[in-house]
């Protein structure tokens, strides 16, 4: 079965060796030399002056940056299912709420931001995702973090980069706080999240003090810039984190960007010359978003009949889209015969014939 889901991705044969060695203790000098190692390339990954490394998903990553961020009152970007995950997290913690909606498929605006946060100076932190897989949409928030700061340094955004992370290149210069998730472009299994922290974060942490217990990321922060963690670390994890950091350096940052960046385009090309929708008015990268009717009859022949299993949607776009996933090393294989795949499920649905389009535009977009 070829796995092109939106996360968790396929693992790597060489990263799953590297988790396959015996479990070594994390309070000694064996894995502290990994941990530094470890946090020490994440560092240039993300392009941020601290990385921590919290055995959770990437909603404890959320969680966590909300509860020691935000003191009163957050602004949260919602345009799909993760933006409004933010809103539920400041809302279980009693703090104030301010919401820009939009639908799945429209990014947010800047002048929106800029409009809230002149409007109410009482708020204290931004909440939005880079890549926000329920609809694959891309925010700008690179352009909205830039204004921000203009008009309030003080105001500390939180970017969730889970399908963002080793995408595509990180420019967080007004990003306060980076997060990811193991389970995406890292191709390792869930249950590792890492969080990016500048300049403005770290002095807040450093100053303030964090909060919560296990989710303290205060506490984290001392004990990881010793190389060690203020909890159980997850050794195997970490390990195999180390492992995807060197093939990738191996394989090179570039190649591996214009790699996604090359077989994103190159499935859209193909779709779209087969009849299809692209969903999202500003495509992310990880992913390939189709809205169609038929979203629940193509998957399943895809997974039935061909051996591809790829994401529907959720809550209002169910059995309305399909993702299919552009994250991590894919052999350009396996992402051609999806395409082909889908252009066969529209012949045995009677929607087009098949003639080879999907599998000849994909290849003619990957040449040079």
């Amino acid at each position: 079965m070829i796995l092109l889901t939106p996360g968790p991705t396929p693992v790597l044969e060489e990263i799953r060796q590297a988790m396959a060695v015996q479990t070594i203790h994390h309070r000694t000098p064996e894995f502290e030399k990994i941990f530094k190692e470890t946090r020490e390339i994440a560092k240039k990954i993300f392009k941020t002056k601290e990385i921590l490394m919290l055995a959770s998903s990437g909603t404890g990553a959320m969680e966590a940056s909300v509860i020691n961020f935000c003191k009163n009152k957050a602004l949260v970007v919602n345009a799909g299912k993760f933006g409004d995950r933010f809103s539920k997290i400041v809302k279980t913690y009693g703090k104030e709420l301010v919401e820009l909606k939009y639908e799945w498929d429209t990014p947010a605006s800047v002048q929106d931001v800029v409009n809230a946060i002149k409007e109410d100076k009482e708020i204290d932190t931004i909440c939005i995702q880079i890549s926000e897989s329920a609809g694959g949409l891309r925010h700008p928030v690179e352009e909205i973090a830039k204004a921000v700061k203009e008009i309030n340094p003080n105001i500390i955004i939180i970017a969730d980069g889970i399908t963002a992370v080793l995408v595509e290149p990180m420019y967080p210069e007004n990003i306060d706080i980076l997060i990811a998730g193991s389970q995406k472009a890292f191709m390792l299994p869930p249950g590792l999240a890492l969080i990016g922290l500048n300049d403005k974060a770290i002095e807040k942490l450093d100053n303030d003090g964090g909060v919560g217990y296990y989710l303290n990321l205060k506490a984290e922060l001392d004990k990881q810039r010793k190389n060690t963690t203020a909890y159980t670390a997850p050794t195997t994890l970490i390990i195999g984190l180390n492992a995807v950091f060197k093939a990738v350096f191996k394989y090179g940052m570039f190649a591996t960007f214009l790699d996604t960046y090359t077989r994103a385009k190159a499935t859209r090309e193909a779709l779209t010359a087969i009849g299809l929708s692209i969903y999202p008015k500003s495509p992310a990268l990880s992913m390939s978003t189709i809205y169609t009717e038929q979203s629940n009859e193509i998957r399943k022949i895809l997974k039935e009949k061909y051996q591809v299993n790829i994401a529907g949607g959720q809550d209002h776009l169910k059995g309305k889209i399909f993702r299919i996933n552009h994250m991590g090393h894919i052999p350009i294989y396996e992402s051609v015969w999806a395409v082909n795949a889908i252009e066969l499920a529209l012949d045995e649905l009677g929607v087009r014939a098949f003639d080879g389009t999907a599998n000849r535009v994909y290849l003619k977009n990957t040449k040079g």
